[in-house]
This record gives structure tokens, C-alpha cells and sequence, in this order.
């Protein structure tokens, strides 16, 4: 999370520059081609949970505990906050942001803020299987999905839809999907 120090010291004028800080930080995640996974092992508080919702993938182990506590200390929790109703819901969103309150590893999975839960001793394994995978996958088609899910955000279903079209039409602008495609079923015979 955020330096609770450093926040103490802002006036109006400064936390205006500090929480924009804090957003393109996030936001970085987000509009980066590749996609991102975040590694929790611990807390992620505030701002640490809004690097981990920026992120594509989460993965935690069991000791990480989640929460957006800034209520608890006088302030609303802003900016990437925005993303947590995607993931978990209006009516679990409002608990988490107005009640400021920690939600171990368990009840982050099945709330769909974490994507997988595993003991600390085997987290690094997990990441290395979804790099795995996602290294396997063909590198321009994830590039692709990721703008596509995030253009889905915003956009209507029949938005989201000819969206989707449109990223398929894209996708073989190269040769990439005739390479892995060709790939696939010579691997089959």
C-alpha cells in the first residue's frame, strides 16, 4: 500500500499530484501490450490492491490478505478502486471499500478477486505455470485478447461482439495464427 507518512503530509494542493502518481503507476499495468501477473504473498492493502487489479492475473498464496482500508484513516479509496466492482461485484465492492475491512486469500477467490490460491511454497510454481502458458500461446493473439478484454469493459454486448470480429479479422494480419494453426494439426496426425 501507499506510505501512510507521506499521506499524513498532504494538503489539498499535494494529493491531487500524489493520487495521480498513484494512478499512472496502475494504469501502466493496464495499458501495457504484455500481459501482467501479479504475485501476492502478503498484504496487498490500498494501493497495493490496486496495482494487483490493474494486473491481468492474480495468483496468491495463502497468507495474502486483501483490503481497501483508506475509509479507516479518513479518505475514500479512488482511481483503480473503480476496477474492483468488475471483479467482484457492487454489493461486495461497497462492503470491502466502505466497511475498510482485511479478506484473507479464500475469500478472495471466491469473491473472483484472485484467480488462483496456493501455499506459499508452491506460488512461484504457479506463476512459472501461467508464464508457461502464456508463453506458449501465440504472442500477437494475447496481445490482442488483452485489448479485447478490456475494450469488452466499456462496450455493450453487441458492441463487445463486433469488437471480437473485428480482433479475429486482426489476428491474421500476420502469419501467426496459419503458423500455430498448421502446428496444431501436424501435432495431430
Amino acid at each position: 500500500g501507499a506510505n501512510i507518512t507521506d499521506m499524513a503530509a498532504l494538503d489539498r494542493a499535494s494529493a491531487r499530484e500524489y493520487i495521480e502518481l498513484v494512478h499512472r503507476t496502475c494504469d501502466c499495468l493496464r495499458k501495457l501490450p504484455a500481459p501482467v501477473v501479479a504475485r501476492i504473498d502478503g498484504y496487498a492493502l490500498g494501493a497495493g490492491l490496486e496495482v494487483a487489479v490493474s494486473s491481468d492475473l492474480r495468483v496468491a498464496s495463502t497468507r495474502a490478505r486483501f483490503g481497501m482500508p483508506e475509509v479507516r484513516v479518513g479518505i475514500p479509496s479512488v482511481v483503480e478502486a473503480a476496477l474492483i466492482p468488475r471483479l467482484i461485484g457492487f454489493g461486495r465492492a461497497r462492503e470491502m471499500l466502505m466497511l475498510g475491512e482485511t479478506i484473507d486469500a479464500e475469500t478472495a477467490l471466491r469473491f473472483g478477486l484472485v484467480e488462483r490460491v496456493v501455499a506459499p511454497e508452491a506460488l512461484d510454481r504457479e506463476i512459472e505455470k501461467i508464464l508457461d502458458s502464456l508463453l506458449a500461446a501465440g504472442p500477437r493473439a494475447v496481445r490482442i485478447q488483452k485489448r479485447l478484454v478490456q475494450e469488452w469493459e466499456n462496450l455493450p454486448a453487441d458492441k463487445a461482439v463486433a469488437a471480437g470480429i473485428e480482433a479475429f479479422v486482426r489476428a491474421f494480419e500476420t502469419d501467426e495464427p496459419k503458423r500455430m494453426l498448421g502446428a496444431f494439426l501436424n501435432r495431430k496426425r
